[in-house]
Order: C-alpha cells, then structure tokens, then sequence
C-alpha cells in the first residue's frame, strides 16, 4: 500500500501490501480513497444493512471498481463467499484495495477464511491473517469453521 494513501475511516488496518481493510466510510472516505490511488472498494455489508448514500454509485462515479460480498454474520462465513473475496481481490490486482463491513471484524473473519479454505494456511495462520484484517469477536466463531475443516 502506498504509504501517502490514507482513509480516515474507522478500524483501518492494512494486513497486507495493496489492501487496506476498515469500518463502514462515509462519502468523504471514499473521495479520500479515490484521491489516495484505491482502485477497487469491496462491501461485505448485508443489504438489511441501510446506509444513507449509495455507495457503489458514488464509487463508481469517481471511478473506482466496486463489488458486493454480503457476509450478514456467521452463517455466511463459508466457502463460497472466502472464494468470493478471493475472486474479487484478484480481479483488483490492478491498484490499491480497500475492504469494508461495518466495523472490520466480518473483513477479518473473512480473511481468515480465505487463508484457509483459498490459500491453504494453517489455523494459526489463517487467526494471525484475520487480526490483521480486523477480525475481533467473530474469532471464536471463525476457529470453531477453522477447527472443523
């Protein structure tokens, strides 16, 4: 990631080189990912999850890729959205990611998955790559899928 890229939304993390990972932005959050060099932005918010602008328009007004994962909570922990978080990171290969629910912790959880089900690491692994994509207290949930493989 681009050192001068900065978003001031909250829970920002950055887990690896080109993603940034965060709770859910405000308009003003997605012009400073835009004026930051973000390529891609990636929901994980469920649609029941109501915001007050429409995001994927306003991003894809200022020129960036926009795709949805809705990850509700644990129930949609599984295989079929880690592949599609896998597939939407591969598709943005061309620039800056930044990865978003409402707090980071279902981010998180996600990439631990993805660790695990996409990239074959172990648990430890998978735990240590969702911390650091905000994984918080969806952990014990995400060990027990983990546990359970």
């Amino acid at each position: 990631m681009n050192p001068n890229v900065w978003i001031d939304v909250p829970y920002i993390r950055f887990p690896c080189k080109g993603i940034c990972t965060g709770g859910r932005p405000r308009p003003h959050h997605i012009h400073q990912a835009q004026a930051g060099g973000i390529k891609s932005v990636i929901n994980l918010c469920a649609p029941s999850e109501r915001n007050d602008f429409d995001e994927g328009e306003l991003v894809r007004t200022l020129g960036m890729r926009y795709r949805t994962i809705p990850v509700a909570g644990p129930p949609d922990l599984n295989l079929k959205n880690a592949q599609a978080l896998a597939d939407a990171l591969e598709e943005a290969q061309d620039g800056p990611i930044f990865v978003h629910c409402a707090s980071g912790n279902r981010v998180g959880a996600l990439f631990a998955l993805k660790a695990r089900f996409i990239d074959g690491l172990t648990i430890e692994q998978c735990l240590v790559a969702g911390r650091s994509a905000g994984l918080t207290s969806l952990e014990s949930e995400v060990s027990f899928i983990l546990a359970g493989l």
